[in-house]
């Protein structure tokens, strides 16, 4: 009988993810397949699974009180999703039962043990409806919609902030250098030197962060709002 390998977690080991601070997240879907629209001249063109995928990130800022979410500092990816969020220090509200939201599954199958109100329990949140609508409107009960796990970058500075913004707004631009695109035409060097930068200015578990990020030259950042970083992040 086949042994059952036991996944590694992909998590900062020792980092506290319901801490206030900013986390930019990637999210692929189950094996990578172009299921949210697709790329045409340098513009993201989202199809209706693209458009739930938009609406359920940023009503989650409404419906969870410790996620603030931005409109410039999300995008939709013909088989992805790039995003910073906000974790932000509230008061839990009257009645709050921490047990009762403790067990958040990411599949609707075995639940995995997360702490509420954190950055993990925000993500399977999301994940969770996310895939409950796609199915219901394609008729395909129980299909999964994303891998199972996501990587996160814990930024630490206005610098990198600034870097990941500018790649966000501008990832449909260089869609042909994408390492998620099948289809890509090379290796994009602004990832390459964004990855570099991350890593030099921050200790993390190299496998949390393979990410597609870069730097580009065509944003602007001071047309974005300025949001601190925490200090401790």
């Amino acid at each position: 009988m086949a042994v059952k390998r036991r996944r590694k977690s992909i998590r900062l080991q020792g980092w506290d993810y319901s801490e206030p601070g900013a986390y930019f997240v990637t999210i692929c879907t189950h094996g990578r397949a172009s299921l949210f629209g697709r790329v045409m001249e340098g513009e993201m063109v989202l199809n209706e699974y693209g458009e739930i995928v938009q609406e359920e990130w940023m009503r989650s800022a409404e419906i969870r009180a410790e996620i603030e979410l931005f409109p410039d500092e999300f995008v939709v990816m013909p088989n992805h999703i790039h995003g910073i969020v906000w974790i932000v220090a509230t008061d839990a509200p009257a009645g709050y039962n921490e047990n009762a939201h403790r067990d958040v599954g990411a599949h609707g199958r075995a639940p995995l043990h997360r702490p509420p109100r954190s950055l993990g329990s925000f993500v399977a949140g999301f994940k969770s409806i996310v895939t409950k609508r796609i199915n219901a409107r394609r008729g395909t009960p129980g299909v999964r919609v994303w891998q199972r796990n996501y990587y996160e970058h814990i930024i630490r500075n206005e610098r990198a902030l600034n870097a990941i913004r500018r790649y966000i707004i501008n990832n449909p631009q260089r869609w042909h250098l994408d390492r998620y695109n099948p289809d890509a035409t090379g290796r994009d060097p602004w990832a390459r030197d964004l990855w570099r930068m991350l890593k030099t200015n921050a200790h993390f578990h190299p496998r949390s962060h393979r990410k597609d990020d870069a730097t580009s030259q065509n944003a602007n950042p001071s047309q974005t709002k300025k949001r601190p970083i925490p200090n401790h992040v």
